[in-house]
């Protein structure tokens, strides 16, 4: 009997898998099976074209949750980015295809999802239609379009924000575009492209033909299927129970390790070997004799080449699942994958046709309980979902390649663009790509910092004879199949305990450069103790060759120590004696407030106390535990630390240890510079930094120095020594010398101009002019002020919003200065570009103090403080409801300037703290000063206080959330503390 019962469950499963095999073709890695995706929007208050549907908080799908808790763990990088590009020749109408867009984004709720956290727990919000979802144009040529296209899709995502979706045209010439739609892989699966490909044609149809009409039916949406599993789940307990027995005492595979740790992170790679054009065939009628689908098939080709791989006889390998079923869920935009655990017994040395009959029951198995989200499964599981070294139990994949989805629009030809990603999400995946059966393929995709290149070419080498073999005779036992490749392909593997010059961390130190000689002892009882000889006195120490391996080692070849030695002691025959070695150090705890805060963090999360080297999953963590505890630390210590940190770290002495790595990272950086007029000597990755001295700009290199980053400090002679001692670099100039910003600007891998003259506009112009001509690569950042937008019509302000008449001379300047900076992003080795707008600025400088005495805030400031009457616009007057101010704390917009660094919006954002009417304004100042001035509300608004603008703060909206003591009264009561007594 067939082991796929469910034919649509099938075909919906391997179009998922495309996504995980297809662009790995070029050397990509991506998602083979699914985990999260969110989509608040009822179907049943969803219009036609998805009408705005409930706003109240839905829960998150388990797929979803998943997917949220990998990026709030971090390291994922784009990992879960689903890019959808087509090279479109023909026609094509951009403005069309925008309007086809924002319908299409109007439709399906999930693509207009914010992801947000209450009370501890993940929850999705929908948020209103926009009016048009931006679809940026870039001439450019066929020769750069892979690398805009590589860097566009694998620009980060803010989930909190809304961000799900991105769209970028390239015009290679009038009638050759590349069109380039970017999803979270929340928000979209496989099954999803097909969809949203349909669907836009049919929009872009009816955009074009002038009638805007088009027959769609109301779609499904996504925030149903998460609400009807969120009620489910209570009665999930029993297949729950059967999935632990099913994978009780399950371990992950042993997969060779690297012969020595990665110089550098690196990216996911795939190999391909080509099949004999009847294989895919031939395949297909042997699941045909037996019964079972191509699937199956090359699933169990799979398990064979694992087994002889790691040599295991009990393997889990994992495949893709879904939740689609029936014709409700036709049409659904949105996350339904599952990972399935396959587990199979490889013992006895079947044939492959028994082996088959094995691996199809176990599928079979699994499908009954395709529904039961993995993460539930693996929470049952615990600590048993690992193995003893914390690996994950399913590390290796395996699936099936269909044709990719492609965008067909009318009178245009379409050809699909594979785009790479930089990240693997499994260590190794097979994949069959049948392709026309006159191209066939098997591949392997892996995660190159994890396994070896010679690894990975051994095994797609071997499974494409395995294929070979079996489609020819399928009665051939396991041991008669084509033998591995090359000897040489395999290393170590986990669970082996080599001693000395063969241990991974004495591999690791003697390829370090500053290391001559290192060796490693392993005591009888607890972890093994590194030794290091240096080849110079100022070479690193023990600590960072420790932290060096902690980074590029699995867990349990980690090292508790790396003792430093001025030789190593030899045997008269040469190896080292390790009986003349100094002994381990005792296992006392790691002394320390850092310690200390870690030891209380753990028992906090995780309600037990630990001791040093406990070990975290032991402990019953999990990676929403691992989040939270990383946050509690980031928070009490202020140094950088991820959920993933947590979950590498895994005890509290190596954790400790890290963040003790950390403190002594963030204070060199502190400390590294002296006053001095000038470094020569520019470090890789520095950031300058315009208007170093100015309120903004301060708190940004304030911010910037924090996290251990080097900056090149803008400021004019007179007050560089304000920023010397800030441990940046220092280069003297101001806007008014052209030349001068140049040479900054060329040094440097990144810009952030904060500068401005505020009067003269046109310095600034020419100022931005010249930034700009140099600027060759990085990302640039200008902050720009709410000021473009002018007077618009409406009360509340979208990001991105068009300016409206009357706009300033200092706004048409700031639109001038964006409209440059963001016209030469992309091009040229440039990179990203955001401009950041924001409010008035409030925070303990004395430049931002000035704000007291004048404009808005100084007349109700003067006002307050001499107690004389204070006249404010009455609300209802001209027809508006409130009147006030939008605000930022000064360190809330250098976190969102430093953000757009590492995650640029490619256009315009606002940053707001918050928005406050004119009279609980004048109430705060007031009550700080200690005076009671009567209040009139008059139906004029005098000019200073005629604003009545909401801003939306929503793309920069997780740097922008308020820290202890960025509220409203705390800063301005930090602000009037320091005027001086003369300020009236």
């Amino acid at each position: 009997m067939s082991t796929d019962t469910d034919s649509a469950a099938r075909d919906s499963r391997q179009q998922l898998q495309q996504e995980l095999l297809r662009r790995a073709r070029a050397g990509t890695t991506r998602r083979a099976t699914a985990e999260a995706e969110a989509e608040p929007a009822a179907g049943a208050n969803a219009g036609q074209d998805g009408s705005t549907p409930r706003t109240a908080s839905i829960p998150l799908s388990r797929a979803q949750r998943r997917m949220w808790l990998m990026e709030r763990l971090g390291g994922a990088g784009d990992s879960y980015h689903v890019p959808f590009a087509t090279r479109v020749r023909g026609p094509f109408d951009v403005a069309a295809f925008a309007t086809a867009l924002t319908q299409l984004v109007a439709r399906h709720a999930i693509l207009r999802t914010r992801y947000a956290e209450h009370a501890g727990e993940p929850c999705q919000e929908v948020l209103p239609t926009p009016r048009t979802v931006p679809v940026h144009v870039v001439d450019t040529g066929a020769t750069d379009a892979p690398e805009l296209l590589r860097r566009e899709s694998a620009r980060p995502f803010d989930l909190a924000a809304g961000d799900a979706v991105r769209a970028l045209v390239l015009r290679h010439g009038p009638q050759d575009h590349t069109v380039l739609l970017t999803f979270h892989h929340i928000a979209v699966d496989g099954a999803s492209l097909e969809t949203v490909a349909t669907e836009l044609a049919v929009l872009y149809t009816a955009a074009t033909d002038g009638t805007g009409r088009h027959t769609l039916a109301a779609p499904p949406q996504y925030a149903d299927h998460a609400r009807r599993e969120h009620d489910a789940l209570p009665g999930f307990e029993a297949e729950l129970n059967r999935w632990s027995d099913l994978l009780a005492d399950a371990a992950p595979p042993r997969l060779p390790r690297p012969a020595g740790p990665p110089t550098a992170a690196r990216p996911g790679a795939a190999h391909t070997v080509p099949l004999a054009p009847g294989v895919p065939e031939a395949l297909r009628a042997l699941g045909a004799r037996r019964q079972a689908t191509l699937f199956a098939v090359s699933l169990t080709a799979a398990f064979a080449a694992l087994h002889r791989l790691t040599g295991d006889d009990d393997l889990v390998i994992g495949v893709a699942g879904t939740h689609r079923s029936g014709t409700a869920m036709r049409g659904l935009v949105g996350l339904c994958v599952n990972t399935l655990p396959v587990r199979v017994d490889v013992s006895g040395d079947p044939s492959f046709a028994q082996l088959l009959r094995r691996v199809s029951d176990a599928l079979l198995e699994a499908q009954r309980h395709r529904h039961i989200p993995f993460d539930l499964v693996l929470e049952r599981l615990g600590a048993g979902a690992r193995g003893a070294d914390g690996t994950a139990l399913v590390r290796v994949t395996s699936d099936i390649l269909g044709e990719p989805t492609v965008l067909r629009l009318p009178g245009t030809s379409a050809e699909y663009v594979d785009i790479p990603s930089d990240g693997a999400k499994f260590t190794l995946s097979y994949g069959l790509v049948p392709g026309d059966d006159a191209q066939p393929q098997a591949l392997v995709q892996y995660d190159a910092n994890t396994l070896d290149d010679t690894v990975a070419e051994a095994a797609v080498r071997d499974y494409a004879a395995l294929l070979h073999a079996v489609a020819a005779d399928p009665e051939l036992a396991l041991s008669e199949l084509p033998p591995a490749g090359p000897d040489d392909a395999s290393g170590p593997r986990d669970g082996a305990g080599p001693e000395g010059d063969r241990h991974p961390a004495a591999q690791a130190l003697r390829a370090h450069p500053g290391v001559a000689d290192a060796t490693v002892l392993q005591p009888a009882h607890g972890l093994p103790v590194a030794y290091a000889v240096l080849r110079d006195s100022v070479g690193p120490s023990g600590h960072e060759l420790l932290g060096l391996l902690r980074r590029s080692l699995a867990p349990e070849a980690v090292p508790a120590t790396v003792t430093l030695l001025d030789e190593l002691p030899r045997s008269a025959a040469g190896p080292p004696d390790h009986a003349r070695l100094p002994g381990p150090p005792a296992p006392n705890a790691p002394p320390g407030p850092r310690a200390e805060a870690v030891e209380e963090t753990f028992t906090a999360v995780l309600g037990v106390a630990p001791s040093p080297d406990d070990d975290f999953f032991a402990l019953g963590g999990h990676s929403l535990k691992a989040v939270q505890l990383a946050e509690r630390l980031r928070t009490e210590l202020g140094l950088p630390l991820t959920g993933l940190d947590v979950l590498q770290a895994r005890t509290p002495r190596a954790l400790t240890a890290l963040l003790d790595e950390r403190a002594a990272q963030q204070r060199a950086a502190k400390a590294a510079s002296k006053p001095a007029r000038r470094s020569r000597d520019i470090r890789p990755g520095t950031v300058l930094v315009t208007g170093a001295t100015g309120g903004v700009g301060a708190f940004v290199v304030r911010e910037l120095a924090a996290q251990g980053r080097p900056v090149l400090a803008l400021a004019r002679p007179e007050s560089a020594h304000l920023v010397a001692t800030e441990g940046v670099d220092v280069i003297e100039g101001d806007l008014s010398d052209p030349a001068g910003l140049r040479d900054a600007v060329a040094q440097a891998d990144a810009v952030v101009h904060a500068a401005c003259t505020f009067t003269r506009h046109d310095v600034d112009l020419a100022a931005m002019e010249a930034m700009v001509d140099a600027w060759r690569r990085g990302p640039f950042v200008f902050v720009s002020s709410v000021d473009a937008y002018g007077h618009p019509g409406t009360d509340r302000v979208a990001e991105e919003s068009p300016p409206h008449e009357p706009v300033g001379p200092y706004g048409r300047a700031k639109l001038d200065c964006e409209a440059m900076v963001l016209r030469a992003a992309g091009t040229e080795g440039r990179g990203g570009a955001s401009a950041v707008r924001s409010p008035l600025v409030w925070g303990a400088h004395d430049r931002l103090r000035e704000q007291l005495r004048w404009g808005a805030i100084g007349t109700l400031y003067q006002a307050a403080r001499h107690g004389r009457p204070i006249d404010l616009p009455r609300p209802g007057t001209g027809g508006h409801d409130w009147y006030g101010a939008a605000w930022v704390h000064a360190a809330a917009l250098a976190r969102a300037v430093t953000e757009c660094l590492d995650r640029p919006v490619h256009g315009v954002a606002n940053a707001c703290s918050g928005h406050v009417s004119w009279h609980d304004l004048a109430q705060d100042l007031t009550e700080l000063l200690g005076t009671r001035p009567a209040f009139r509300e008059n139906t004029t608004v005098p000019r200073d206080l005629d604003h009545r603008w909401h801003y939306d703060s929503v793309r920069l909206a997780r740097p922008l959330r308020a820290r202890p003591g960025e509220d409203r009264r705390t800063v301005l009561a930090e602000m009037i503390d320091a005027m001086p007594p003369d300020s009236a």
